[in-house]
């Protein structure tokens, strides 16, 4: 027997009758030594889908390259490349469908499609972290049940009144459409924030919380409706609900251990063994098999999967870049190509029908804008928010297409209505694009709709504070700054310590959480002085003191971006950044890094929440040694900032081993303030004044100065009193205190005070803290 003929028939027993048929299906090519054959190898089914891949891949990858300009995403590449080799454009060639694209070659190109599509779901449920998303409250649960809810029951009302306002052959049609425009796809919308790079920002976060809930409760809602509209028993609708919730229970209960079993085996640093991920590869199968079976989507036993996966590095990142080149960036773009593919622009005939489907689509998206900008609106977000929000939840892609698809395969739908909605959802894609990029700006990508400061920070609340170091001297900063921060019972400190470690040349970026388990490496030398620094001092304050100690290793252009990425996923209150020089003990300048001057304006920048920039001068850890009580002054001019240094100063009061003492220096003839910062400026000595008249360790005074030449003049008398001094970093800028201090300044980072305290001679030496409090939405000019 040759190979690629079919068996030889046996025949039918007499009487018999045949339960199936055979077809002849040639699979692979005799070559070109078989010259009759070699002339129609196109026939053969293996070497015609090597050259329908290669045609794909290769359009889909020139066409995205040509329209990177536009910043378009790759699902409108992938949806054109199939429209160029369908019937509307190649297909109009003599034999180019029938000779590349036939008829029974079709369930080759379905079933890797539907493989990648099983890929994309899991990699997209990877790429979320479920942590992120119980954080986001009310506004999230709000917007994404109401997101639901409205276009539910408009749509039922709607659905309900096709039957008298159309043709009833219209009406499976206009079902379909609106059932589908009312979705929101979890995995299209976070695949539109990672296009758009504001995954990580607190707008995306909100987005994929609202839009997780609303994908939940939707498949909760359609599921329901399936089982109240068949004619099952209600035996039977429970056996089927039992064996769904239990397939998903059972998909997360084992993948979650074996995952962090995994992340166990591998050390600190290193890439997941190859072995692990086909491992993994073979449970996202059997996850998608189990939930055919059991009745529900064959693509969602995939995202839970992906969900139970911890997401970052080691396994989370390692999967993402071992799977996504080849499933989810060759196999599930298929997905949408054959839509293209089957998109026949020759079938758009009956303009009266046309129109209908048109309306369909607008009236759907305006209603799916509307529910999530009302409940958004009503949760006080800010208009050109609540409408980018609005755009980012009625993306389109993938998933719609595959929905699209399965109707018109099992003919619910038309060839016209499957043509409009293929073109429905790439106009979707480019226009959603376009107004995202052109509305968000892009300079608050990690600004939050939340107070993340110490000012505003409860009383009974847990203070959280992001160390970051480069070096063994930061982290003993880092740690005598928390001990002065008086961690409580009451309000404990939950501390994360980043070392940040600069790499060199084309290396990829790696994230080592120290907490996971996992095993020591080699590489991880640098960073174990640091993190058992880190660990001792939680280690001497039991229960006052959470600890989680990181190393990120990135170019340094990126290292803002861990930064700022942490304090946003961990909450944070308040950044600690070391000063980018360094001075030894002589005062003799030792170090004087420009990459962490530049790291650390970009934090200054973009941070969701306070930032401190700390200057050692060896004086605040020395001083501990010396005397019992550590000598603390808030320099206060008034402003956002300098209330931030206040209740940073007021916290640390609490101590009976701090000694505070606040100035304010006030001018003769300044000019009048802003009303509403005088009220807070007041608001806040208030309660400066009232604990210096009942703590004996709070002292409160006012000094005057006409100039900026006095202002310095204080400056440099109160370097030689104490051992630790906190300013903020920014002051308005027509001051008359700081009039003449500006041109002086050297490092515009620290402001004017600050950069005059870093600037001291050895003599007068001072530790001190520069704050900036969490950035407003709207910009704040530095003085």
């Amino acid at each position: 027997m040759q190979v690629g003929q079919p068996p030889p028939d046996r025949g039918i027993l007499p009487g018999q009758v045949g339960g199936f048929c055979r077809v002849k299906t040639p699979y692979h090519s005799p070559g070109l030594w078989s010259t009759e054959a070699a002339k129609g190898f196109l026939g053969y089914a293996l070497p015609r889908l090597q050259l329908q891949l290669s045609l794909i891949f290769l359009l889909t990858q020139c066409l995205h390259f040509l329209s990177r300009p536009l910043r378009f995403q790759r699902v409108v590449a992938e949806i054109l490349a199939g429209i160029i080799l369908g019937p509307s454009v190649m297909g109009q060639l003599p034999k180019f469908t029938e000779t590349l694209f036939p008829e029974e070659g079709n369930i080759f190109l379905d079933s890797l499609s539907k493989i990648g599509f099983v890929f994309f779901m899991f990699i997209a449920g990877v790429q979320m972290e479920l942590s992120s998303i119980r954080t986001s409250g009310s506004k999230a649960w709000t917007i994404g049940f109401v997101s639901v809810l409205i276009p539910i029951v408009l749509g039922t009302c709607l659905s309900e009144g096709f039957q008298y306002i159309i043709p009833l052959y219209y009406v499976p049609a206009a079902n379909a459409i609106v059932g589908i425009q009312t979705l929101t796809p979890f995995a299209v919308v976070a695949c539109l924030l990672i296009d758009l790079e504001i995954v990580n920002s607190e707008l995306g976060r909100l987005a994929l919380a609202a839009t997780l809930i609303s994908d939940v409760i939707s498949s909760v809602f359609t599921t329901w409706v399936r089982f109240a509209l068949s004619r099952w028993s209600l035996v039977t609708i429970a056996q089927s609900l039992f064996l769904s919730l239990s397939s998903i229970f059972a998909i997360a209960s084992i993948g979650r251990p074996l995952f962090l079993w995994i992340i166990k085996q591998t050390p600190e640093g290193k890439p997941v063994k190859g072995v692990y991920i086909v491992l993994v590869s073979l449970i996202v199968l059997m996850s998608a098999v189990i939930s055919d079976i059991v009745g529900l989507q064959y693509q969602f036993g995939p995202l839970v999967l992906g969900l139970a996966v911890p997401s970052g590095p080691p396994l989370g990142t390692t999967l993402v870049e071992r799977l996504q080149t080849l499933a989810t960036g060759l196999f599930a773009p298929l997905m949408v190509t054959t839509c293209g593919l089957k998109f026949d622009a020759f079938q758009l005939y009956d303009l009266r029908f046309l129109q209908l489907v048109w309306l369909f689509f607008v009236v759907s998206a305006g209603i799916k804008v509307m529910s999530v900008i009302i409940p958004a609106l009503v949760c006080r977000m800010p208009l050109r928010d609540a409408i980018i929000l609005s755009i980012i939840m009625s993306a389109q892609g993938i998933v719609e297409l595959a929905l699209y698809q399965n109707y018109f395969m099992n003919q619910t739908i038309d060839e016209e209505t499957f043509a409009s909605a293929t073109i429905s959802v790439l106009l979707t894609d480019i226009i959603t694009t376009r107004l995202v990029r052109y509305l968000y700006d892009y300079s608050k990508k990690y600004t939050g709709y939340q107070r993340r400061d110490i000012q505003h920070l409860a009383p009974n609340a847990e203070f959280r504070v992001l160390a970051c170091t480069h070096r063994h001297d930061d982290a003993l900063s880092a740690i005598k700054l928390l001990e002065m921060s008086n961690p409580t019972k009451e309000s404990p400190i939950g501390a994360y310590a980043l070392h940040l470690v600069e790499l060199v040349g084309q290396a990829s970026p790696i994230l080592i959480n120290h907490d996971l388990g996992q095993r020591a490496s080699v590489s991880g030398f640098r960073s174990t002085e640091i993190v058992d620094a880190f660990h001792t001092f939680k280690e001497l304050h039991p229960g006052l003191i959470t600890m989680q100690a990181f190393t990120a290793m990135s170019l340094p252009r990126f290292m803002h971006d861990d930064v700022c990425s942490l304090a946003f996923n961990k909450l944070a209150d308040l950044i600690i950044l070391p000063f980018h020089r360094k001075w030894n003990q002589q005062g003799k300048l030792m170090l004087d890094s420009s990459v962490t001057r530049a790291m650390n304006r970009q934090v200054l920048d973009l941070a969701p929440c306070s930032v401190g920039i700390l200057i050692d001068r060896h004086k605040m850890r020395r001083s501990s040694h010396n005397s019992s009580v550590f000598r603390v002054a808030v320099i206060f001019l008034g402003g956002d900032d300098d209330r931030e240094a206040l209740a940073y100063g007021l916290r640390m009061a609490a101590s009976p081993g701090i000694h505070l003492s606040v100035i304010r220096l006030m001018a003769r003839d300044d000019i009048e303030e802003d009303e509403w910062e005088t009220v807070l400026n007041t608001e806040s000595l208030k309660e400066i004044k009232f604990q210096s008249s009942v703590q004996a360790n709070v002292v409160y005074r006012e000094e005057m100065a006409k100039d900026g030449s006095q202002t310095a003049l204080t400056v440099n008398q109160l370097a030689e009193v104490f051992d630790f001094i906190m300013v903020g970093r920014r002051h308005r800028e027509d001051s008359t205190l700081l009039s003449g201090l500006m041109e002086w300044c050297e490092f515009q980072e620290l402001g004017p005070l600050g950069d005059m305290l870093a600037s001291m001679d050895a003599k007068k030496a001072v530790s001190v803290l520069v704050v900036q409090q969490q950035k407003n939405k709207t910009k704040i000019k530095v003085s």
